[in-house]
C-alpha cells in the first residue's frame, strides 16, 4: 500500500493534483481542504495517501496531513453506503475540526450542508462514527475540565473544536453558505491560533 507520495507539483486543479516523482506523473484525487495548502507549481510536494484497487480502476487519494487521510479512510470503511468519491467531497466541504465536531456532537444539520451529502447519509455517519472520532483521552479530559451538571453533546468535546464549530454556525446565521463560512473560519484559525475565542475568529472571518 502507498503509505505518502512525494514529489514535484506539475499540475492542480480544485480536486486533483499531478506530482512528478522520478520521471512519472501520479494522478492524485484531493479535496478543496488539500488543494488549498498546495505550494506553487514545481515545488515540492508531500501527500499522504490511500490506494482504491478495483476490477477496472486504480485510484489515489492524497491528503496534506496523515489525520485527514486517517479519517478519510475511516469514513470509507466503517459508514455503509458511503464511497470514496462521497468521503472526499465531504472532507471538502468542511474541515477536519468541523467534521469531527459535527459528528461527536451528532449536528446532522451541519453535516448535511455538506456537497452531495443527504439527512439520512449524515445520520448514518453519526451513528457510526459519533464514539470513534476523537481520542478517549481528548473528550474525557473535556468533560473533566467543565463543570458538572447538565451537559450537551457539544459540552464533553474540547473547547477549540466547540469554539470553532459555533464560529462557523455563527456565520450560518449571517447567509455564509456551510463550505465559504467553514473556508473563513478555518483560515481566521490559522491566522489567531487555537486559543482565539468565538468572537475573535468571527470577526477575523469577517475581516473586522
Amino acid at each position: 500500500m502507498i503509505a505518502f507520495i512525494e514529489g514535484t507539483l506539475q499540475e492542480c486543479q480544485l480536486n486533483l493534483a499531478i506530482i512528478q516523482v522520478s520521471g512519472i506523473g501520479y494522478e492524485t484525487h484531493i479535496p478543496l481542504t488539500t488543494s488549498e495548502k498546495l505550494p506553487a507549481l514545481g515545488q515540492q510536494v508531500k501527500l499522504f495517501t490511500h490506494a482504491s484497487y478495483r476490477e477496472d480502476s486504480q485510484t489515489l487519494y492524497g491528503f496534506i496531513d496523515r489525520e485527514s487521510r486517517d479519517f478519510f479512510k475511516m469514513i470509507v470503511d466503517k459508514v455503509s453506503g458511503i464511497g470514496p468519491k462521497i468521503a472526499l467531497n465531504l472532507l471538502g466541504s468542511l474541515s477536519l475540526p468541523m467534521l469531527k465536531t459535527s459528528i461527536a456532537s451528532g449536528d446532522v444539520g451541519m453535516l448535511s450542508k455538506a456537497q452531495g451529502l443527504g439527512k439520512k447519509t449524515a445520520e448514518r455517519i453519526v451513528v457510526e462514527l459519533k464514539d470513534k472520532v476523537l481520542p478517549k483521552s481528548e473528550v474525557l479530559k473535556a468533560s473533566n475540565d467543565r463543570n458538572s451538571g447538565k451537559r450537551e453533546a457539544k459540552d464533553e468535546l474540547p473547547v477549540e473544536f466547540v469554539t470553532y464549530h459555533d464560529a462557523v454556525s455563527a456565520l450560518l446565521t449571517l447567509g455564509y453558505k456551510a463550505i465559504d463560512a467553514d473556508q473563513a473560519v478555518r483560515k481566521a484559525s490559522e491566522s489567531l491560533g487555537a486559543d482565539a475565542t468565538t468572537e475573535e475568529l468571527i470577526r477575523k472571518a469577517l475581516g473586522r
